[in-house]
């Protein structure tokens, strides 16, 4: 699926996932935060509460298009809630939904573009695929490696990035936030090109 969305003029709905409060911040679970962070600095926009959702939401325009970045309040597993509830306020289709979140099947720092598909045991995607009633958003996947040795998946994504990995976050998250701009203004696969 080549066109850019289902709207061409109607407004995008980007989503970074991560979980709320201080104990989450810099850890690997929570790059769709700081990617949705970087998006907004980048549209002179604030993140303010948004009670009818139930995520933090700035307002812009992307690549010419009216942009809704949204980062949920709840914990991960139960994004869809807040997600479905800011596509409906804001009269985004599930098509021009944008998430963007941690991928342990990529590389660290590689950052993958596509539409629909599984979801990897990833929590925060299944409940949004539960909740939007369909698998067919966008994703921008963020490569955050495999967990060394035996170490619990589940655990890897909390913890904080490692010395070496914080060298290269910052051109990685900004990668992450072009692919955004890129599937805003040209579509899936000339983002998907350019990207990767």
């Amino acid at each position: 699926m080549s066109s850019p969305a289902a709207r061409p003029d109607g407004p995008l709905l980007v989503v970074g996932l991560g979980n709320p409060g201080p104990d989450y911040e810099g850890t690997r679970h929570n790059v769709g935060f700081v990617v949705a962070d970087v998006l907004a600095g980048r549209l002179g926009a604030r993140f303010s509460p948004h009670k009818r959702s139930g995520a933090d939401v700035a307002e812009g325009r992307l690549a010419g298009r009216r942009a809704v970045l949204a980062k949920p309040r709840g914990y991960m597993n139960l994004s869809g809630g807040p997600v479905a509830g800011a596509a409906r306020f804001f009269s985004v289709d599930p098509l021009d939904v944008i998430v963007v979140h941690d991928d342990l099947d990529l590389e660290f720092g590689v950052v993958r573009l596509k539409r629909g598909g599984g979801e990897g045991g990833h929590n925060g995607l299944r409940s949004i695929s539960k909740s939007l009633g369909t698998k067919d958003y966008l994703r921008v996947r963020f490569g955050i490696g495999r967990p060394p040795g035996r170490q619990d998946p589940a655990d890897y994504v909390l913890k904080r990035w490692s010395a070496a990995e914080r060298k290269e976050l910052d051109v990685s998250v900004e990668l992450a936030a072009d692919a955004v701009e890129a599937l805003a203004s040209e579509g899936l696969e000339p983002a998907q090109n350019r990207i990767h």
